[in-house]
């Protein structure tokens, strides 16, 4: 199987709506979907091998009603489920390396209530050496509508910032509106500069706001003009707000069909990294995140 959509599962309803999320998204990209269970790991250090073979055996039945569900409701879709032998962690990691995405939930079996993101996910959008996508659970017919809006009837919400680019993020971003015939809405989050504030001016003028703001919307259109010629059927919306990044995209993920942010790979880090916007959007947003992660 060629770089497919992948997805984790472990029979949790969380877990569903990730699978039938990355159904969708393998249907639009015209890929193979396959479902990865791996088994949790058991308490104490030498597991009794009946209990390890029948959570195996769960799994693999597990498995099998998944992949026949998906292949039931989309026909056309090439779906197969995987049985891993590591723990889920490692086995999701080492699987993403083939990937084309990987898809899990936000939480899976594990975890208490209130807990917004599990060690799990938050692990996959750390590490992944592929774009990662963390979808929140809420009733199948919300998650649809949020999810996987109607062609037309979409966007996509990319957060860029034109001084640092991450060409990775906005071409993911650009793609991902693009098969679903999407509006892409491009926020970039921008402060007032050192020099506005001095112990002899308190008070920034509007005109003086309104001229840094507008040199933020022409670096961004600049930025943007390499994307917008390769996708030229991708309409774009641009978005320069005086916030805090981590609030101007979650504002818009209220709305949004995906949620697309960057991660910076970090060689001294082999087990990953977030930052704290990205951080914060993973725990708070209201729609899928896509976290893609480059070396610049």
């Amino acid at each position: 199987m060629s770089h497919p959509v992948l997805v984790g599962v472990d029979g949790s309803p969380r877990s569903s709506a990730a699978a039938d999320w990355a159904a969708r998204e393998a249907v639009l990209r015209g890929v193979p979907l396959c479902l990865v269970h791996a088994s949790p790991s058991l308490p104490g250090t030498a597991a009794p091998v009946r209990a390890i073979d029948r959570l195996r055996h769960m799994g693999e039945r597990m498995l099998q009603r998944a992949v026949a569900e998906l292949g039931d409701r989309y026909p056309d879709l090439d779906v197969r489920g995987e049985q891993a032998d590591d723990a889920p962690v490692p086995a999701l990691l080492a699987a993403a390396r083939a990937a084309r995405i990987l898809v899990v939930g936000t939480r899976g079996t594990g975890g208490f209530d209130g807990l917004a993101v599990g060690s799990v996910a938050l692990r996959m959008a750390a590490a992944a050496l592929c774009p990662v996508v963390l979808v929140p659970w809420r009733s199948p017919g919300a998650l649809r509508e949020g999810g996987h809006a109607a062609r037309g009837a979409a966007h996509v919400v990319l957060g860029f910032d034109a001084h640092h680019q991450v060409g990775e993020a906005a071409d993911f971003a650009f793609s991902a509106a693009e098969a679903r015939g999407a509006h892409l809405r491009v926020v970039q989050a921008w402060a007032l500069p050192a020099e506005s504030v001095s112990p002899r001016t308190l008070v920034v003028t509007e005109e003086d706001r309104a001229t840094w703001e507008d040199q933020e919307v022409l670096q961004l259109s600049d930025a943007l003009r390499a994307w917008q010629e390769k996708y030229p059927r991708v309409t774009v919306r641009t978005d320069v707000m005086l916030l805090h990044p981590a609030e101007a995209l979650l504002n818009t993920s209220r709305t949004a069909t995906l949620l697309v942010v960057g991660r910076r790979t970090d060689p001294r880090a082999p087990e990953g990294r977030l930052g704290p916007v990205t951080h914060a959007v993973l725990h708070h947003a209201r729609c899928p995140v896509a976290v893609v992660p480059h070396t610049g």
